[in-house]
Parts: structure tokens; sequence; C-alpha cells
């Protein structure tokens, strides 16, 4: 079994930029364009759609997403530019967490209410 996850975007350009010019998510598809109603994104093993043309329910997803180093990667993304001002009561999207599940993470919720929960044991 494989989940790839549907994201509701209501910018396609600025949903664009966030996965592939601050995170490292790159269009998979070769036929995808800036103005296609469904783009393919990958990263590694993992995929993910971004889609303009969905009911308003999809909007507020949450995948998580097993990494190696929390660390290492939100320091990569802040570098990129990683905003994380519209949450500032959220400690978990300003920086790796432990949590007491025994996991570390941290959140990066993007401009459409998504979010991608990025987790490692501890």
């Amino acid at each position: 079994m494989k989940f790839i996850p549907l994201f509701k975007v209501r910018d396609m350009r600025i949903a664009l930029h966030h996965y592939t010019e601050v995170l490292d998510f790159n269009m998979t598809w070769p036929e995808d364009t800036i103005d296609s109603p469904v783009i393919d994104l990958g990263h590694a093993e993992t995929e993910l759609q971004i889609t303009t043309h969905e009911s308003e329910r999809l909007f507020g997803s949450v995948v998580n997403v097993w990494v190696e180093n929390v660390d290492d990667l939100f320091a990569r993304y802040k570098s990129r530019g990683l905003d994380s001002s519209a949450k500032p009561n959220s400690p978990v999207h300003q920086g790796p967490v432990d949590q007491t599940w025994g996991r570390r993470e941290f959140y990066v919720t993007d401009p459409d209410g998504n979010t991608l929960r990025f987790c490692q044991d501890v």
C-alpha cells in the first residue's frame, strides 16, 4: 500500500515556490506546468500532489513525513526562507520539539493550511 497525499492549494505559483524552492520537492510529471490543475511532486521516496481543482473541504490536510534528522532539515528549510511567523504560539512550528510520545518533530504549514509533520524517533 502506498499513500500519495493530495493537497488543495489556492495559487499554484505560490504552492510550487513553497514546495520546490523552500522544501526539497521536484515536479515529477514531465507534462506538468504552472498552469496544470494537478501537479505531481516528489522527493526521494515521497510523493505528493497539489491541485487547484478540488472541493473546498480538502483544505487542512496533514501528512507525517519520516526523516533521518529533523534538526538538520529544519535548519536547511529556515536558511531557504521558511517562515514560521504565521504560527507564533506553536513551538513545533518554530523548531524541532521532543514529543512525549517518543518523536522529535517540527511542522511546516503551507499558505493553504496543509501541514507536513517532519518526524524522527527519539
